[in-house]
């Protein structure tokens, strides 16, 4: 399949983990040349197997049109684009990075506001639905920056995307994505307490979950039921909960939600555990 954007020919990608690495082979699929950055080695066959090139930063930030950032941590995104930082350094004139890392708003905005100078185009784009979705091509892209940025770059985003939402100005990305995670934990934890509930008066659970997903109580949730890992459950909570102090919003449920899930999660789905 060839690219759908005349002006975009070579996307780069740094970060090959669970949603950066279907990413690539989406990208590829789409007629786009594709360069990846991952610090780990034991990736690259993998990410050459899905039509990946193996860059470092500076190389693939020199020849690429748009650089997706997919690393797991505010601090490497902070690196990456920093005054000294290698996409800072070495990405050419007119170039759009998108911040796909799940980051606190106003690092997207001061980031942006630091390379502007150097013809940087910054945009954050967040992805939900998971895994899953992530390696059927079929995302949910947050995109949050000017229109006429969102609209240049939103044939990449589609690759693997079968929704590209603008969520509004600069930064919007993240507060969408914040504001998915806080109901998706908050879904997954009343999920357990129903179910917990239900199995200790005999109900057969199974049937249960089954039928409210025909009703009211329905959820993404309980629809994924016994496949959450919930690896990023507490890391998402913080920045949802730091997001709130500054704004000068009370969210009571959202830190007894992250309290839930740091005890839930080493006994995720094991109901017969629950509350004892």
């Amino acid at each position: 399949m060839e690219s759908k954007s005349s002006d975009i020919k070579t996307v780069g990608v740094i970060g090959a983990g669970r949603m950066g690495m279907p990413i690539i082979g989406h990208l590829k699929n789409h007629g786009f040349k594709v360069l990846v950055s991952d610090l780990n080695t034991g990736k690259y066959g993998e990410i050459e197997s899905k039509g990946g090139v193996v860059k470092d930063v500076p190389a693939l930030s020199r020849e690429s049109d748009v650089i997706l950032v997919c690393v797991g941590y505010d601090a490497e995104v902070r690196e990456l684009l920093g005054s000294a930082g290698d996409i800072t350094s070495h990405a050419k004139q007119g170039a759009i990075v998108a911040i796909l890392s799940t980051v606190h708003p106003k690092t997207v905005k001061e980031l942006a506001d630091k390379v502007r100078g150097n013809g940087i185009e910054v945009i954050d784009s967040t992805i939900c639905r998971g895994g899953r979705a992530a390696d059927d091509g079929t995302l949910l892209s947050f995109v949050g920056g000017d229109k006429a940025v969102v609209d240049k770059i939103t044939p990449v985003l589609s690759a693997y995307s079968s929704d590209v939402v603008h969520s509004g100005a600069l930064g919007t990305a993240q507060v969408a994505k914040a504001s998915n995670n806080l109901i998706l934990w908050a879904c997954l934890v009343a999920n357990h307490e129903g179910l917990a509930l239900a199995s200790r008066y005999g109900v057969d659970v199974d049937a249960l979950r089954k039928a409210l997903m025909t009703s009211t109580a329905v959820n993404g949730a309980l629809g994924n039921w016994g496949k959450q890992s919930m690896a990023w459950a507490d890391d998402d909570m913080e920045i949802v909960s730091e997001m709130a102090r500054d704004c000068g919003i009370a969210l009571p449920q959202t830190g007894m939600v992250r309290e839930i899930c740091r005890s839930l999660k080493p006994k995720r789905y094991e109901l017969d555990k629950y509350g004892v």
